[in-house]
């Protein structure tokens, strides 16, 4: 009997102690954990890491091995290529550099501190205050409008409508301008007859000539004798190899008719954007555009200034304006390819379509 009681003494001794083992295990973990809540790192300076803040690793590294000692540096490993951290930071690997999108160029390549830096490609833009999923095409002002501001890569083309007062003017000075020469015109014949009172056969000078005595060169004139020589030089020495070489080719040319008459012309336009830049001027002059005509465009961009000068070509064809006509001057001048792509863009758009089709 006594030795029953002994055991049962025991086993109350037995769970005592373990109920005692159990409060002093449960009371240190919740010391840790509150612990674990009251740590507090630097922002910018420090990182936290088991319950303890080790020191940040500079800008072009990441951290390899935590610190184990609060307040010191763990080891700090140099970022692999493509690959990069701007400031100094707690990260456990670098972070991938960004790959410029195809409608974007390239300015900064990425460095262990830096990332790529892309802008919009020329011709297209991205307003810096929105998400730039896709560079949007660069506005075209209208024709009652003009540009106040060319566009850029993070802004477009800023327009305003013009000014009624402008165009009066112009035709103001305009009459004022043919005033005074139909003056200096009638001085002219007058004093020209008066000093020239016997002409002999054959040594007439005709009305043109006469103001050209009075008035000398003026900027008309010799804006006129240099397109004239343009042309000569483009229609006989210049083009004339071309036409020779290309006329058999002209003749298997498939005519192509607008399906929505004089518009589709004007939106077959954008499609000459194909044209490589180092023909622009001579393909001008081939559709028969003045030098002058071609040099008031040299500041627009490549693809607005195709625009503006076939607009001006069409305005001076007027009726006669023909998409074939241009198609043919491409490939008298050997460029082929960008015509056939032209084509292709125009009937693919329903802007055109074979004739014997």
């Amino acid at each position: 009997m006594r030795f029953i009681i002994f055991l049962i003494l025991l086993l109350l001794n037995a769970i005592h102690a373990a109920k005692s083992h159990l409060d002093l295990a449960w009371a240190q973990g919740s010391i840790k954990n509150r612990s674990s809540r009251d740590v507090s790192c630097r922002e910018g300076m420090e990182y936290e890491h088991d319950n303890i803040c080790c020191l940040n690793c500079p800008a072009g590294t990441y951290v390899k091995k935590a610190c184990l000692t609060p307040s010191e540096k763990g080891v700090c490993e140099p970022c692999e290529f493509d690959r990069y951290t701007e400031h100094d930071n707690g990260l456990r690997k670098c972070l991938l550099c960004t790959k410029c999108r195809i409608d974007q160029e390239t300015t900064e390549k990425c460095t262990s501190t830096q990332n790529t830096q892309c802008k919009c490609k020329q011709g297209s833009f991205c307003l810096p205050d929105q998400a730039c999923e896709v560079c949007k095409k660069c506005s075209r002002c209208r024709e009652d409008e003009e540009t106040v501001k060319s566009c850029t890569d993070i802004s477009n083309t800023v327009c305003r409508k013009r000014s009624s007062s402008g165009s009066s003017n112009s035709v103001t000075f305009i009459v004022v301008v043919a005033f005074i020469a139909m003056l200096a015109f009638i001085v002219g014949i007058v004093y020209w007859t008066k000093s020239n009172p016997i002409r002999k056969a054959g040594t007439a000078r005709s009305p043109r000539e006469m103001v050209r005595i009075c008035m000398g060169d003026s900027e008309e004139v010799k804006e006129e004798r240099q397109n004239a020589h343009n042309s000569k030089m483009d229609d006989s020495s210049q083009l004339q190899p071309f036409l020779e070489q290309n006329y058999a080719e002209r003749e298997s040319i498939r005519r192509l008719v607008p399906l929505n008459g004089e518009e589709s012309l004007k939106k077959s336009f954008d499609f000459f954007e194909e044209m490589d830049v180092n023909y622009h001027n001579r393909f001008f002059r081939v559709i028969g555009l003045s030098d002058n005509s071609i040099k008031s465009a040299e500041s627009l961009f490549p693809e607005d200034r195709v625009y503006e000068l076939l607009k001006i070509w069409m305005e001076k064809e007027g009726l006669k304006a023909d998409f074939n006509s241009l198609i043919e001057a491409l490939i008298n001048l050997d460029q082929r390819l960008s015509a056939e792509n032209i084509i292709a863009k125009a009937i693919i758009n329903g802007y055109f379509k074979y004739e014997d089709e």
